[in-house]
């Protein structure tokens, strides 16, 4: 079946009202707050994604059933990067993480009672929120093996105790899907169980708000304590002992919506700077006509242009029914390194305007960028699987001793 690049009418005119809605509302609103909408009231996320429902462009990922445009993984790349201009941009359209790929979670994995009290009125923007599977040291990080946290079968349900931390959006949220081993040890590879964890439930209290170089993401990163949580059994998320199986149906689209949406932050900053290129007076002519320049500025054309080519490419096998883990690999890893350059290319090149986060966007997104190398899996992990997939089939069997 042949790769298709071309983007639907339908889809091209909701990316274009979102770069519209993105530029005319949502901008205005992030120079407002600064950038930093950590502690942002409710009230702000309310008005963006009412604005976003009046401009028609309000959940572009959901299925119809929920109220959304029920876009495939190649459209959402679309419109996703159209959000993604802004860092309110995937908040005030409903597709910012966590949120988005919960949505995504729940309609693959939980039951219709489970949709109707969980996901409806998350696709709605009616509540917000949160995915609990990584721990501190030495739990489940890069390795999710290594989860800690356990539940335990008690008559009627599930008892639940450990420790999470860095979970994106869990202040304020009104449920989290957390990760907890119903059998095996630390490092086994299976044994891991999903539940759906109502906010308020007795045993489940945020510890602390984590400082974080990342102030974009609304309601940032908590670490949340469970100590004798119960939950009933209809709180089981997906099959007991499939957690770590059910938890990649979210994962892998997850890092490419990512993808999607700092690709529209480097974007941003490649504007910038071409801007800044075009107009700034130095050494008898304008920066866009010394060399040096013009290779930072072509060179984040072409990562900017390679990464929309991978997220396609990597979308189309999603939604064609692939696992593509190796490609979900490739693309994270190399996105996520070309957002970087890209943006740090730019604030190079604009200089002193460059680290003026009052004058320009771009030193908020120097900082919102960074983590994304070791969010949703370090770079160097990836590497490591990518190596290890491409090898596999070249493996040769055993000889025996060296010298045998």
């Amino acid at each position: 079946m042949p790769i298709q690049f071309d983007v639907d009418p339908t889809v091209a005119q909701l990316a274009a009202s979102t770069s519209a809605f993105v530029r005319e509302v949502v901008i205005p609103a992030e120079r407002a707050c600064g950038g930093s909408v950590h502690d942002a009231p409710e009230a702000l996320r309310e008005i963006l994604q009412r604005g976003a429902r009046e401009a028609g462009v309000f959940a572009p990922h959901v299925p119809t059933r929920w109220g959304g445009h029920g876009l495939d993984l190649r459209g959402q790349a679309v419109v996703f990067e159209a959000a993604g201009y802004s860092l309110l941009g995937p908040l005030a359209l409903n597709c910012a993480a966590p949120d988005e790929g919960n949505m995504h979670l729940l309609e693959k994995a939980a039951t219709e009672d489970q949709k109707e009290h969980y996901l409806r009125p998350l696709a709605a923007g009616e509540v917000r929120s949160c995915f609990a599977m990584t721990e501190p040291a030495p739990g489940a990080g890069a390795d999710p093996r290594s989860l800690r946290t356990t539940a335990t079968r008690i008559p009627g349900g599930w008892r639940i105790d450990g420790r999470k931390w860095f979970i994106s959006g869990a202040q304020g949220a009104g449920f989290a899907i957390v990760m907890a081993r119903t059998s095996g040890n630390p490092g086994d590879p299976g044994g891991a169980t999903m539940f759906l964890v109502d906010a308020g439930t007795p045993g489940m209290s945020i510890a602390r708000d984590i400082e974080t170089l990342d102030e974009g993401l609304f309601a940032g990163h908590s670490e949340i304590v469970f100590e004798e949580c119960v939950v009933g059994d209809d709180q089981v998320l997906g099959a007991v002992g499939h957690g770590f199986a059910g938890a990649q149906v979210r994962l892998g689209p997850a890092r490419m919506t990512h993808c999607m949406r700092w690709l529209g932050a480097a974007r941003r900053a490649q504007d910038v700077a071409l801007e800044r290129a075009g107009s700034r007076m130095a050494f008898g002519s304008v920066l866009g006509d010394l060399g040096m320049v013009q290779q930072m500025l072509a060179d984040s054309e072409i990562d900017i242009e390679a990464s929309r080519a991978l997220i396609l490419r990597t979308a189309w096998e999603l939604d064609t029914g692939s696992a593509a883990a190796q490609l979900t690999s490739v693309s994270k890893t190399f996105v996520a390194e070309a957002v970087n350059r890209v943006v740090d290319r730019a604030v190079q090149i604009c200089g002193a305007l460059g680290i003026s986060a009052a004058d320009a966007p771009l030193a908020r997104l120097l900082r919102e960028v960074r983590p994304f190398r070791i969010y949703d899996g370090p770079s160097e992990t990836h590497r490591f699987a990518i190596a290890r997939r491409a090898v596999r089939p070249y493996r040769q069997p055993s000889s025996g001793a060296a010298g045998s």
